[in-house]
């Protein structure tokens, strides 16, 4: 039950994240809540397709649907009364990542897949819907950016999947992996930490 209400966690706070990112979006509350659905729920159907896992959650279990619903409203209220803090955006982003990319990975691993195929399916649970609010919103997706995002989330799922080899308890596992996800986005979100970049030079710079 503890991982079942860790999922409804991810789904509010990515639900929040988007409306956050439609707050300037001219939005009416039915397209901030279309948003929000499918910044909750995009990784996590992408997973189910994937793995052929029917009906998909969302379908199966409509609390998951009235928490996005609520997380939404909710949301679009505090922001009527007062601006929401500044980096407010990343870190509702950073929570939900966490949260779905290592159920995603724990999904997959209860799916008898290898570690590496854990590790890329609970990365997606976790950007997916991240990309479908940005494009959708009109923003560039933090995964096409030199942002340390998708990585924090591999580096997470690694830790996770490590400890649970190595017979630490379940729980503790998931808090492990999630505090390393939380901890290198909001590192590198305080601290300007990025990827390199392997462009080309330019023909006089060389």
């Amino acid at each position: 039950m503890w991982l079942y209400y860790m999922d409804l966690a991810g789904v509010a706070v990515f639900a929040a994240s988007g409306v956050l990112a439609a707050r300037d979006r001219a939005l009416d509350l039915f397209g901030v809540i279309i948003v929000a659905t499918l910044t909750a729920i995009g990784g996590g159907t992408l997973r189910d397709l994937l793995l052929d896992r029917h009906p998909i959650f969302w379908i199966l279990d409509n609390t998951y649907l009235v928490v996005i619903i609520v997380a939404a409203v909710l949301t679009t209220l505090y922001l009527r009364v007062k601006p929401p803090p500044g980096k407010a955006f990343l870190t509702a982003d950073a929570l939900g990542l966490a949260l779905f990319a290592i159920g995603g990975a724990k999904i997959a691993i209860a799916a008898e897949l290898s570690p590496l195929l854990a590790i890329i399916m609970g990365t997606m649970t976790g950007v997916m819907g991240g990309v479908l609010r940005d494009v959708i919103t009109v923003h560039t997706p933090l995964i096409l950016k030199r942002e340390i995002y998708a990585t924090a989330a591999m580096a997470g799922i690694g830790v996770y999947l490590l400890l649970s080899f190595f017979g630490l308890s379940e729980p503790l596992s998931f808090l492990a992996g999630f505090v390393t996800i939380v901890a290198l986005r909001m590192a590198a979100i305080q601290w300007g930490w990025h990827l390199p970049t392997f462009a080309p030079k330019h023909p006089e710079e060389r």
